[in-house]
Parts: structure tokens; sequence; C-alpha cells
């Protein structure tokens, strides 16, 4: 009897954890809301190991889902990989997005990749934003 009272039990946490885990990913997406003409920085852009860039080049940014109004670009720039706790600024730039000729407004989902070329060979990360445009 114990033994099938230690499954069950074992089997909730399980389930439980997992629950959690589909839950927190529904929540953790964010919102950008911009006005025609407007400009946002997202993120930074960078892939590195040990806190040492690897990227070969510029990466490339693809948009898979999203308004027709909206465009993203990389600005280069030196960013801190904060995530990773590096302590000096390696090669990258900063993902921004750009609301142009919003004649209406438009409520939006935005999916895109990222594409790295790096010394390793190819890696891409990909994020999704709800997203609000506005004339």
């Amino acid at each position: 009897m114990r033994a099938k009272s230690f499954a069950v039990i074992f089997g909730l946490g399980v389930v439980s954890a997992f629950g959690a885990t589909g839950v927190d990913a529904q929540t953790n997406v964010q919102r950008i809301a911009l006005k025609s003409g407007e400009s946002v920085e997202l993120h930074p852009i960078y892939w590195v190991v040990n806190c040492r860039s690897t990227m070969v080049g510029i990466p490339e940014i693809e948009i898979l889902e999203g308004p027709a109004e909206l465009t993203l670009a990389i600005k280069e720039d030196m960013v801190l990989p904060r995530v990773l706790n590096c302590a000096n600024r390696v090669p990258g730039g900063i993902l921004v997005a750009t609301a142009k000729d919003v004649k209406d407004p438009v409520e939006a989902k935005l999916t895109y990749r990222v594409k790295y070329k790096t010394k390793d060979g190819e890696r891409q990360t990909s994020r999704v934003y709800n997203v609000s445009l506005f004339p």
C-alpha cells in the first residue's frame, strides 16, 4: 500500500511541477505598444561562450508572425551579457522594433527568430511579444 501511495504522490508532484511551468510560460509574454513612427529597443543581441563572443558577423532577424506595420532591425553595439553575469561588453547589437505607416489600431502577436552565425555553427533563438500599434 505504501508503494502505491508514494507513486501517486510522486506522480502528482511531477504533474504539478510541469503544469506550473506551462502556466508561467504564458504569463511571461511581454507587450509592446507603439505609435506610428516610434521605435523601441527590445533587448541585446549576442552569443557568448565563457563570456567571449563566438559570433561571426551580425545575426539575421526573421519575423515568423507579426503585423506588416512593424519592422525589426539590429543596431550594432557593444553589449553587456547581464544574464550570464559577464563583466565586459562583447560585440553584438540591440534589437529595435519600429512601427511604420500605421493607419488603424492593430493588436497582434509578434513571433521572431534570431539566427546567429558562430564559430561553432549556426544557432538560433526566438521570442514572442504581444503588440499594440496606434496611428
